[in-house]
C-alpha cells in the first residue's frame, strides 16, 4: 500500500526542491533565506490599550515592556461593531463584515423575523420515522458554520506553512483544514447553548426555573439523601422532543460539612467550599445504539441549611466529541489523552452563575481561574512543541472578567461599592499580569527568526446604562404592534404587526429596515430607504439621557457606506454605535419592548465593548518594529501571510502591515 503524503507535506517538498533549482520567485526566496521560520500570534480578548498603558507604566508590565521597547505597541483598529465574533471575524479573514457575513451575536432570519445565534447553524436532516416515543431521522443534519470568506491559515497551509490554531473564536464548526485547530468561542455545550449550569439546592425559597444561563432545581433531602436528575441534550430520536438526563445521588453527612455523590459508575467525595475534577456522564439517546458523552464539573456551596450544589454546563466530551471540535478530528482526543479533560465550551467563564446569584464574586473568581490555568498548562504544552510554522492560542479569562468586575473599578457604575472595589478591584489587573507571564514564557523562545504578535479585538469601557432601542422605534411610530405591546422581557418581537413596521432592531447594535423583497412582509420600498435610514440616523444621535442629559449614541453608521464585499447586503441596514457607559438592554436584544427607553444597568455584567468602535480600539505589540500609523484587526491576516511569501487572496480587503 503506497505511503499517503498529505497535499501540506507535499508542498512543502515541492517548494524546497523548487528552491534547490533556484525557482519558485519570491515567495520561495523568502522561506529559503530563513527570514521568518516562527511566528506566534497571542489573542487576548478584551485587552484595553488604556489599561495597558497603565499598567505597564506601573511596572505591573514588564515583558510586554520589553517588547515594545524592541518592536512596537499600537493601538488595534475593532471591527464595526465591536463585538467578537464581528472582530474575530475579521482577523481570520482578513476583511470587513461584508466579506465573511458574521455581523453581530444575533442574527435573525428574514423569512420568520425570529433571531438565532449568529456563528453557526443547523441544517438537512431528513424527515424522522415515528413510531411510539421514538423518531428516527432519515438523514443526518449538519452543522454549518456561517462565516464565510477566506481563514488565513488555509493560505497558509496551501504554501506550506505548519499550522496550529487553539480556540480562536468564530471557528465552529472548525473550517475544514489540515492544520492543527480546536474550535473556539461559538461552540455550544452539550446542551445546544452557550453555557446552562444547574443548581440544585432546598432552599425554602427556591422554586425550579430557568434562569438566564441555567436552571434552578429545587431539591428535597430524605434522611440526608437526594435524588434527583442532571439535564443533558435534547434527545433527538424522540417523537416529543425529550431531554435526556442521567441520575444523581446526593448523600450529606449529617455532622460533618461533606457530601458523596454518585454519577453513573463513579463516586465523587466534596467537603463544602471544594471543587471537583472533571466528571465524565454519558446520556442514552438510544438504548444500546446511540449516547451523547459530556463532563461537568461541581461545585459544593453549602451542606447545611441550605443545601446548595453548582454544576457547571455539561461540556462535550474532547475524548468522545457528539459534534466537530478540531481538525484533524482526532486532535480533540489526542489533546484529552496527553493532558486531561478541558473544557470545550465555546464561552467558559460562567459569567451567567454569577449575575444570577449561584455563584458569588469569589467563587467566579475561583471558577476563571481554573479557566486561566488550564489554558497556560495547555499553551506550555504546544509551545514546548512548537519548532516551526504558525502559532495561534487564545486567552479568554481576560475579556470575561473585565465584563463582570468592572463595577468594582468605577465608582459611577450603579453597582460599585467601596467595599467591593476593597474586595475585586484588584482582579482585573491580577489578570493583566498573568497574560504578561505567560508573554514573557513566549519571549523566551525569541530569536531572530521568530516573531511574536499579541493582539486583542477591542479594548473596554463601562456599561453603566442601558438603552431600549425597541421600544424607543415603538414609542416612535417605527414599530408597530398588534394591540397593547407587551411592555416586560424579551419577547423575540411578540405581537409585532409587521405590516406597519419600518424598522426593527436585533442583537447588540443592528438596525434592520423592514425591506419589501426582503423580509417576509417588508414594508420600506427601495426608494423610501435612503430617506428612512437619514431620518432614523438623525434622531437616534440626539436622544439624551433623561436622567443627566447626556448623548446615548455617538455614531449611527450606514452598512452601506461601511461594509463591502459579497454578503454586505445580509446584515443590518444601520449599524447603532453607543456612547461610552450606554450599551443596547438586555432585554431589547432580542425583540423586547420594556416601558423605560433608558435606564440603569444592574446586571453584574458591568463592563462591555459593543459600543462606537472609536472607543474600544484593541492592541497590538509586535516583537518586530511596526511603522503603520492606524493598524486594523483586518489588516493582520495579510501582514501574517506577507511575513511567510504567502500569496493574499483577493477577498481580503486589509493592508498587510510590512
Amino acid at each position: 500500500m503506497p505511503h499517503r503524503v498529505s497535499r501540506r507535506r507535499f508542498l512543502q517538498a515541492s517548494l524546497a526542491a523548487a528552491a534547490a533549482t533556484g525557482c519558485g520567485g519570491a515567495r520561495t526566496a523568502a522561506r529559503a533565506s530563513g527570514e521568518l521560520e516562527r511566528m506566534i500570534v497571542l489573542g487576548v480578548d478584551g485587552m484595553d490599550p488604556k489599561l495597558l498603558t497603565r499598567f505597564i507604566s506601573e511596572g505591573r508590565m514588564p515583558h510586554c515592556r520589553r517588547l515594545q521597547e524592541i518592536g512596537s505597541f499600537q493601538p488595534l483598529g475593532t471591527s464595526n461593531p465591536p463585538q467578537s465574533p464581528v472582530a474575530w471575524s475579521n482577523f481570520i479573514s482578513g476583511t470587513n463584515p461584508g466579506g465573511h457575513g458574521i455581523f453581530d451575536f444575533i442574527a435573525r432570519d428574514p423569512a420568520t423575523m425570529q433571531p438565532y445565534h449568529s456563528i453557526s447553524r443547523l441544517e438537512g436532516g431528513g424527515k424522522p420515522i415515528k413510531f411510539g416515543r421514538w423518531a428516527i431521522p432519515t438523514a443526518p443534519a449538519t452543522i454549518k458554520s456561517r462565516r464565510r470568506g477566506p481563514t488565513f491559515w488555509n493560505e497558509l497551509e496551501r504554501h506550506g506553512v505548519d499550522c496550529s490554531i487553539f480556540r480562536v473564536p468564530a471557528n465552529f464548526p472548525p473550517t475544514e483544514s489540515e492544520a492543527r485547530t480546536l474550535a473556539g468561542m461559538g461552540t455550544p455545550d452539550l446542551q445546544g447553548g452557550y453555557g446552562t449550569f444547574t443548581f440544585f439546592t432546598d432552599s425554602p425559597s427556591a422554586k425550579p426555573r430557568e434562569v438566564s444561563g441555567g436552571r434552578i432545581e429545587a431539591v428535597t433531602l430524605r434522611e440526608h439523601t437526594v435524588t434527583c436528575s442532571l439535564r443533558g441534550p435534547v434527545n433527538e430520536f424522540t417523537a416529543e422532543g425529550e431531554t435526556a438526563t442521567v441520575p444523581l445521588t446526593i448523600q450529606r453527612d449529617p455532622e460533618r460539612r461533606v457530601v458523596r455523590i454518585s454519577v453513573q459508575e463513579r463516586t465523587v467525595i466534596l467537603q463544602e467550599g471544594e471543587w471537583s475534577d472533571w466528571i465524565p456522564v454519558r446520556f442514552t439517546l438510544l438504548p444500546i445504539a446511540a449516547e451523547a458523552a459530556g463532563i461537568c464539573r461541581m461545585y459544593l456551596k453549602s451542606v447545611h441549611e441550605p443545601f446548595a450544589l453548582y454544576v457547571s454546563p455539561v461540556n462535550v466530551d474532547p475524548a468522545s466529541p457528539s459534534i466537530p471540535l478540531s481538525t484533524p478530528a482526532s486532535e480533540s482526543r489526542r489533546l484529552a489523552r496527553q493532558l486531561g479533560y478541558f473544557y470545550t465550551q465555546g464561552m467558559v467563564e460562567d459569567t451567567h452563575a454569577l449575575s444570577s446569584g449561584v455563584l458569588d464574586s469569589d467563587e467566579y473568581r475561583q471558577q476563571a481561574l481554573f479557566v486561566h490555568d488550564e489554558r497556560m498548562r495547555f499553551y506550555e504544552h504546544e509551545l514546548a512543541e512548537f519548532r516551526q510554522g504558525f502559532l495561534f492560542y487564545y486567552f479568554s479569562t481576560l475579556d470575561l472578567s473585565s465584563h463582570m468586575f468592572w463595577r468594582a473599578v468605577d465608582p459611577k457604575h450603579p453597582l460599585y461599592t467601596p467595599e467591593l472595589a476593597v474586595s475585586q478591584g484588584g482582579f482585573i489587573a491580577s489578570l493583566y499580569e498573568k497574560v504578561d507571564q505567560a508573554i514573557g514564557r513566549t519571549m523566551e523562545r525569541l530569536d531572530d527568526r521568530t516573531w511574536l504578535l499579541v493582539m486583542s479585538d477591542h479594548g473596554f469601557n463601562s456599561f453603566r446604562r442601558q438603552f431600549n432601542l425597541n421600544s424607543w422605534l415603538l414609542d416612535n411610530g417605527f414599530l408597530r404592534t398588534r394591540g397593547a405591546p407587551a411592555r416586560a422581557g424579551s419577547t423575540l418581537f411578540q405581537g409585532v404587526d409587521w405590516e406597519r413596521t419600518r424598522a426593527y432592531g436585533v442583537g447588540l447594535n443592528g438596525l434592520y429596515l423592514n425591506r419589501a423583497g426582503r423580509e417576509a412582509n417588508g414594508l420600506v420600498k427601495d426608494e423610501q430607504i435612503d430617506r428612512l435610514a437619514s431620518e432614523l440616523a438623525k434622531r437616534l444621535q440626539t436622544v439624551q439621557d433623561p436622567e443627566t442629559g447626556t448623548p446615548v449614541i455617538k455614531r449611527v453608521f450606514r452598512a452601506s457606506e461601511i461594509y463591502s464585499g459579497p454578503h454586505a447586503g445580509d446584515g443590518p441596514d444601520l449599524i447603532v454605535g453607543y456612547h461610552e457607559n450606554y450599551r443596547a438592554s438586555w432585554d431589547t436584544i432580542l425583540g423586547g419592548f420594556p416601558r423605560q427607553h433608558v435606564l440603569d444597568n444592574t446586571d453584574a455584567w458591568s463592563g462591555d465593548h459593543c459600543i462606537d468602535p472609536s472607543l474600544v480600539p484593541g492592541v497590538l505589540l509586535s516583537s518586530r518594529p511596526l511603522r503603520h500609523n492606524s493598524p486594523q484587526l483586518e489588516d493582520l491576516a495579510p501582514t501574517i501571510l506577507k511575513a511567510f511569501g504567502a500569496s493574499i487572496p483577493e477577498e481580503m480587503t486589509g493592508t498587510a502591515l510590512i
